[in-house]
């Protein structure tokens, strides 16, 4: 029908093609058409037609047509006769076509049949594809039956394998126990009887056993004859401890510790037998050591040197001591009782090894106390440090230390309550206090508790024993005979030596620790040794040796002090402010022996005004025998200076200081004299016999030099 409509129209669009160029309004040709009059008219209604008409302008068959003035029922009955026509010719085509159509409609019977057949199979596999799916499942389930029996049967399996395992008894594992040897091989078999039996004894399960009825029995023979004969074997072992000669270490590390499980499995399953092991272990331990202690320390005390007995004080007079006369006259020569000198070495050789008295008896030397307290203590600290690991290791149990050393602690003690009532070496206390706080030090770096009571048991003992010494020093000072003491020589007195030599050892010892107790005391025993040589001094007739004999006392101990070390403190500064003042009073001594016309002159009347007393003026008459003499003799009385300073002073350092102040305060001296010679009337005429300040300056520069 397109075809139809296209055949129509295709001539008017060919007339109408400079039409179709104008633009085409189709309201005002709506607005001409007329319609005929048609008696069905008054049924049709019109409403919308202009709608209708708007919407269709754009179609080009509608506007084709209104374009041309066509009537609209001539225009439908050509379409219709268009339409009957192709209506036609369709109707001839497909009676051309008929034997086609019916071979078609054959084929597609056919293949509606071929389709039912595989209906009817696809059907039937169907079917057997449920029954197949069911059967699946069905195995399926079985599977899964089967896999949790399996898994049951495994688990139910290995406790049970692992039960037979625990209970039964290999014969290879009673023969190891019956009739081998105590070895590696045998104690693996004892961790072996060790599970078993705990494996019984625990699991209540086994317990309701019937197997357990057949084998506990048994478990229990073995095990009666594993306890007795490990016991045997241990016992054995510790006897060994006891021989002579016997390296207790070496035995405990190479051999004892190797069975170390043999002594946990009597622990599980021979408490009794334990027991036993524990005490013998306990009382071999203790009488080996402690003989060990007591054969060491009295080899010790074969070496021991005495150093001071209980006259070898500060204050106590020499020759009252009968130091003449003791064969440790050569110690005593060195100061070694109030002087620390070498003995300081024991704190920095603290960690050397324990003397070997055979060796050092061989070499024929002697020693302090000190070391062979500082052997003592080191032997012990290395005994115990050793048994407190082996403790730990082999039983298990720390607290077995303390009483295997108990006979050891009795032994040393014994020892020292021995020795410590008759030490009277004030130093040698003070180096064991040392001693006994390194070797605290020590055992806390090895993280060894064991020796923390008795190491502070030993320093509590000590520090009574000290303080008495010091005490019985202090005394000898206070209550010292200054009549028998005092000797008519200026020099420093032994005992003065004594006490700067014990204090400076003490500052020196007390350097690291700062025992501010100790400093106490120190600052006592200062002041009594300052009252005694005020008092020794006053001996002397004359104030001059008076104050040099102080002067070299003092001077000695600074020098002391300061060798010691840095340490001096107050103590040094104390006797530096003595022997500064002591030393003006004596360069006033010094110049009025010699000059003492010219310092009473000066001091008197050189600072006054010449002019300011009209009645009693300064003349030159009063002035110029001072002026003389002083030329006549001063370079003579310098050179006796000069003398008597060497000859009394032991320090030339200090004599040379001493000279040199004497010398200066001479030469303030006489420039005031010459100041006041210059404001003096007629003073002019004393110029010729002044001494010049550059010839003194000379002088004082040439002794200076002499030192």
């Amino acid at each position: 029908m397109a075809d139809v409509a296209g055949a129509t129209v295709s001539p008017s669009i060919g007339e109408t093609n400079d039409a179709q160029k104008n633009v085409f309004d189709l309201g005002a040709f709506v607005g001409d058409l007329t319609l005929e009059d048609d008696p069905s008219s008054d049924d049709i209604s019109l409403e919308g037609l202009e709608q209708e008409l708007e919407e269709c302008k754009n179609n080009d068959v509608v506007a084709n047509i209104l374009s041309k003035g066509t009537k609209l029922r001539d225009y439908t009955k050509g379409v219709e006769n268009d339409l009957r026509k192709v209506e036609l010719d369709s109707i001839q085509d497909y009676i051309k076509e008929s034997d086609n159509l019916v071979s078609l409609h054959d084929q597609i019977h056919d293949c509606d049949s071929i389709l039912s057949q595989m209906e009817t199979l696809l059907s039937g596999f169907q079917a057997e594809i449920g029954s197949i799916s069911s059967d699946i499942k069905i195995l399926q389930e079985k599977s899964m039956d089967m896999s949790l029996r399996l898994k049951n049967r495994k688990v139910a399996e290995s406790k049970l394998a692992k039960f037979v395992e625990d209970i039964i008894v290999p014969p290879r594992m009673v023969d190891v126990l019956v009739d081998g040897e105590v070895n590696e091989e045998y104690m693996r078999t004892l961790e072996v009887l060790s599970k078993k039996l705990k494996f019984v004894e625990v699991d209540p399960m086994v317990k309701a056993s019937k197997a357990l009825k057949d084998v506990q029995p048994e478990l229990e023979k073995l095990r009666q004859k594993a306890v007795s004969k490990v016991f045997d074997f241990i016992v054995q072992k510790l006897y060994a401890l006891r021989k002579p000669k016997t390296n207790i270490q070496i035995l405990q590390q190479s051999v004892l510790l190797k069975y170390k499980y043999v002594v946990s499995f009597l622990k599980e399953h021979g408490k009794e037998i334990y027991n036993e092991v524990h005490a013998a272990y306990i009382d071999t331990m203790n009488k080996v050591l402690s003989a060990h202690f007591r054969a060491y320390i009295q080899a010790l005390e074969k070496l021991q040197l005495d150093i001071a007995t209980y006259n070898d004080l500060i204050g106590v007079e020499t020759r009252s001591s009968g130091l003449f006369i003791r064969a440790r006259e050569p110690l005593k020569n060195r100061s070694a009782v109030f002087a620390l000198g070498d003995r300081i070495n024991i704190l920095k050789d603290i960690d050397e090894p324990a003397l070997i008295p055979h060796i050092a008896e061989a070499s024929s030397n002697k020693y302090p106390y000190e070391v062979l307290f500082r052997s003592l203590q080191k032997l012990l600290m290395d005994t115990a440090t050793s048994e407190y690991n082996f403790c730990d290791d082999f039983f298990g149990e720390e607290s077995i230390f303390y009483e295997i050393f108990s006979g050891p602690f009795g032994v040393i003690d014994e020892h020292f309550n021995s020795i410590l009532p008759n030490c009277y070496d004030a130093i040698g206390l003070m180096l064991m206090i040392r001693i006994i706080h390194k070797h605290q030090l020590i055992m806390s770096r090895r993280r060894i508790p064991c020796l923390d009571s008795y190491l502070d048991k030993v320093n509590i003992s000590l520090w009574p024993r000290f303080k008495l010494v010091f005490d019985m020093h202090l005394n000898s000072l206070r209550n010292a005979n200054v009549k028998t003491l005092w000797e008519d020589d200026v020099h420093p007195h032994y005992v003065m030596r004594r006490y700067a030599e014990f204090t400076a050892s003490l500052i020196h010892l007390n350097a690291e620790c700062g025992d501010g107790q100790l400093d106490l005391n120190l600052e006592r025993l200062r002041m009594a040794v300052d009252d005694l040589f005020i008092k020794l001094a006053k001996n002397f007739p004359k104030p001059k040796s008076q104050t040099v004999f102080l002067i070299n006392n003092y001077d000695m101990t600074i020098t002391v002090l300061k060798e010691a070390g840095p340490e001096g403190g107050k103590i040094q500064m104390h006797f530096e402010e003595l022997l500064k003042s002591n030393t003006t009073i004596f360069v006033e001594e010094l110049l009025q022996e010699h000059f003492n016309d010219l310092i009473k002159f000066v001091k008197s009347k050189a600072s006054e005004d010449p002019t300011s007393s009209p009645d009693k003026p300064i003349t030159v008459a009063e002035v110029e025998p001072l002026v003389k003499d002083f030329a006549s003799r001063w370079k003579a009385a310098i050179e006796l200076m000069h003398k008597d300073v060497i000859t009394s002073f032991s320090n030339f350092l200090c004599g040379m200081e001493i000279l040199r102040a004497a010398l200066t305060q001479l030469l303030l001296y006489y420039t005031r004299l010459s100041d006041c010679i210059k404001r003096i009337v007629g003073g002019s005429a004393l110029n010729k016999d002044l001494v010049s300040i550059s010839s003194i300056m000379y002088e004082i520069r040439k002794y200076s030099r002499t030192f």
